[in-house]
Order: structure tokens, then C-alpha cells, then sequence
């Protein structure tokens, strides 16, 4: 068993309206004279790739613009894209959007210093070494992929979404400027909040670091819950439950977009390096299948994930409960947790996020495909605090269907 944890995070973190605004000198610190902007077309119509452009160019950077992003990205759009930079031979790639978007750069980086495809990467510590120049600028509040160690794309052809884990992939430098989030829509707002929501709720009730199943000097994807993450953690879950409906309802309220951009990154500092565990493992084939978005799949399974995982977490949901706004007084710990199951289930409907598997056009007959698929997922699984056979994963599946 390990006896001592790690943190891990992006380079630089720079953050607070105005940003963005930065980000010309800010590549120039670091020798960049000419990036490859990885954005979709919805953003470009928007203005932000050209509000990103004009910054860049303040300092004499240039930038190539891959305007081909997509939710949920396929393998084949990011070797797309990977082919635009060998073309282009930028000194490093710009994400700019919400994970998808930056996930995809992160992949274009992989690329474009290792060559291969996308698939020799799939899984932990399979890239050999560091990156191009990474930056990071999400325009959604949730994945926390600004300053993670994942990317996630789409394996169409198996119908599952795979991932990519290194420390090499936490971004040399994440610029998060709330204003950039101020045109994001109603549901994305919803998804991706509810994903951060996700994100720091595996956090801080995942395995503890010193019961993970693992060498003291083994590598692994994740450290496992400490106290750390817990601070992080925390805080983003109180932000959420103070900001996210306002975010949503009210799209102008800048104070709740500051707040929920805050919220998620501080979840990705706390689940990128204490751990997701099987509400993302259960969501990875269910996204796959259903093409729904990774935070909607993820606000769906959370209540009942956390229904199952009750057992020897009753402290810590009890504490979530309070984290967002419920009255625990006189309860005991395991009345408290059912209120923060509640809670989230109650946010989850007020934002719009679907809670059926059957709203999304999932059938009763792919569950058992689904279970075995997320059953599969051992590197997820062994963080969650609670052992779930395969059996257990059909009866989540089940209990959301």
C-alpha cells in the first residue's frame, strides 16, 4: 500500500475576467510564435476565436485555426487535425472550448511531438514523453480539462469513449476567463455544470490513497481521496450548489459564471489527480451508444451511483449535504447522506439534465452490453470506494434505466 500522495497540475494557472486577454504575452513567455488554434465553427460564429486571434496577435503570435470540433470528438477527428498541424509545424497547440474541444488539442499535441495514432495512446503512461506547448482556454465551465491529465474521444466503431492519461497532457498553461463563458447556452451550461458537480464528488469520496490496491512505487492513473483534494473538492461542490441553477436560468449573471468557472477547475485540480471512478466508467459506454454529452451521462448515473457507494461514505455525504445548502441539524451522518442524494437529484432536474436512460433512447436490452463495458474499465472501478461485480453495474444501470 502507498503511504504518502502526489499533486499534479497544469504549469501556470491564470484566471479572472480579462484573461484571455493575456494570452499574446503569455505565449511569447514561452517561445511561442505561432500555434495551431484547435475550436469549432459554433465559436468562430460566436467571435471568441477571433477575440483569441486578436490577442495572440497583440504580441506578433499567429495563429492556424482547426475549426472542425465536435462534442464527443471520433478518433478520425483528431488524426484530422493532427494533420493540419504536421502541415502548419506549429510550436504549440491551442485548445480553446470546453473539453472536447481540448481534449481534441491535447491529442493533436500527443501527435504532433510522438507521431502514431491516437489509439497507441489509449489508456495510462502510454506517452512516451512531453508534449508540444499545450495551452488550454475552456469556454464551458465543467470538464476541468484545462488543467487535467485525460483526454477523451470516441470509438465510433465500438461504441465506447476512450481515454488517454499522462501527466505529459496536463496543459503547460490553462488561461480560464469567465467572459469567455458568458455566450455558453442553457444546456451546455447544465452539462457542464453537473460534470463538475460529478468531478468533485468522485473526488473526495473516492478510495483513500493509503487502501488503494497498489505498490508503493507503482504508477497508476490516480492517487486515491486526500486531504488536498478534499479542500478543492469541497469548495467547487459549495460553488456549484450556490451558482450552477443561476448560471442556467440566468445566462447574463456574471457572479454565477465566475463562480462556476471557479467550480470547475477546482474539480478538475481535485478528480485529475484524486480520482473519477464509476459514475465515469458506467457513463463511458452509455455516452458511446447513445451519443449523448459526457456531463448529461454524468448527472444522470450520479444519484444512483452515490446510492451505491452509501455504504462507508455516509460522513463524507453528509458533508456534501451541507456543502450544497441543506439543513443537516439533529440528523444523524447516514439521514444527512440521503439528503445530499436528494440534493443532487434535485439540481439535476431543476437544470434540465435527463434522469432516465430511456429519455436519452436507450433500451432495457443494451444494459447487460453496457454493464460488461464498464466492467472493463478496472482503472476506474478500482477507485471507486465500494467493489461493484458486474452484476452491481447492471442493477445501477437498471435502477436509471
Amino acid at each position: 500500500m502507498r503511504t504518502y500522495w502526489n499533486f499534479r497540475t497544469a504549469g501556470q494557472l491564470t484566471f479572472g475576467r480579462g484573461a484571455a486577454r493575456q494570452l499574446g504575452r503569455l505565449a511569447i513567455e514561452r517561445g511561442l510564435k505561432r500555434v495551431l488554434i484547435v475550436t469549432d465553427r459554433i465559436l468562430v460564429q460566436a467571435g471568441i476565436v477571433d477575440h483569441v486571434v486578436q490577442a495572440l496577435a497583440a504580441t506578433d503570435v499567429s495563429a492556424v485555426i482547426f475549426d472542425e470540433g465536435e462534442a464527443e470528438p471520433a478518433i478520425e477527428l483528431a488524426e484530422r487535425a493532427a494533420a493540419l498541424a504536421r502541415d502548419s509545424q506549429p510550436q504549440g497547440i491551442l485548445g480553446l472550448g470546453g473539453g472536447s474541444n481540448m481534449d481534441l488539442a491535447k491529442i493533436v499535441a500527443v501527435l504532433h511531438a510522438h507521431g502514431g495514432s491516437p489509439r497507441d495512446y489509449f489508456g495510462f503512461h502510454r506517452v512516451p514523453g512531453p508534449v508540444a506547448p499545450l495551452i488550454c482556454v475552456p469556454t464551458t465551465a465543467g470538464t476541468g480539462s484545462e488543467v487535467s491529465h485525460a483526454a477523451v474521444l470516441t470509438d465510433a466503431q465500438n461504441q465506447l469513449k476512450v481515454s488517454t492519461l499522462s501527466q505529459h497532457l496536463r496543459p503547460a498553461l490553462a488561461v480560464v476567463d469567465p467572459e469567455l463563458t458568458y455566450s455558453c447556452p442553457p444546456k451546455v451550461t447544465a452539462d457542464s455544470g453537473i460534470d463538475a458537480l460529478t468531478h468533485a464528488i468522485e473526488a473526495c469520496t473516492a478510495v483513500d490513497y493509503d487502501r488503494l490496491p497498489i505498490g508503493a512505487d507503482e504508477e497508476f492513473a490516480y492517487e486515491g481521496r486526500y486531504p488536498l483534494g478534499d479542500c478543492l473538492a469541497d469548495k467547487a461542490i459549495e460553488l456549484v450548489g450556490q451558482h450552477l441553477l443561476h448560471a442556467v436560468r440566468e445566462p447574463a449573471n456574471t457572479a454565477a459564471r465566475e463562480g462556476m468557472a471557479l467550480a470547475a477547475t477546482l474539480a478538475g485540480l481535485a478528480f485529475s489527480n484524486c480520482a473519477v471512478a464509476l459514475v465515469h466508467g458506467l457513463e463511458y459506454p452509455l455516452g458511446g451508444a447513445l451519443h449523448v454529452s459526457h456531463g448529461a451521462g454524468n448527472g444522470l448515473l450520479l444519484p444512483h451511483v452515490m446510492r451505491f457507494n452509501l455504504p462507508g461514505r455516509e460522513a463524507t455525504f453528509a458533508r456534501i449535504a451541507r456543502l450544497l445548502g441543506e439543513s443537516t441539524v439533529g440528523l444523524s451522518d447516514a439521514e444527512a447522506a440521503e439528503r445530499a442524494i436528494t440534493a443532487v437529484d434535485r439540481l439535476r432536474e431543476a437544470i434540465g439534465v435527463p434522469g432516465r436512460i430511456r429519455d436519452l433512447g436507450g433500451t432495457a436490452e443494451q444494459l447487460p452490453t453496457f454493464a460488461a463495458k464498464a466492467f472493463a474499465i478496472k482503472r476506474l472501478l478500482t477507485m471507486n470506494p465500494r467493489e461493484a461485480s458486474e452484476a452491481d453495474l447492471l442493477r445501477i444501470y437498471q435502477a436509471a434505466f
